[in-house]
């Protein structure tokens, strides 16, 4: 697999990343009460921050020769 096409695998992770904090935050502050919301939100943002690291490190990481 060539630097390139894992790139490319590797920020569509992020991505995923992305769509599961914005499912996750939706059901927390919408549809969850009580302790369950609070531990939502947390796995949210945490996803939300891992998202942002790995587009950081994709973007910032330059181009690829292949």
């Amino acid at each position: 697999m060539s630097p390139a096409l894992l790139k490319m695998y590797v920020s569509f992770a992020g991505m995923a990343f992305m769509f599961l904090s914005l499912i996750i935050l939706y059901f927390s502050r919408y549809k969850l009460k009580g302790f369950f919301k609070f531990i939502t939100a947390f796995i949210a943002y945490f996803f939300m921050a891992a998202a942002g690291i790995i587009i950081f490190l994709v973007v910032f990481s330059g181009p690829t020769s292949g």
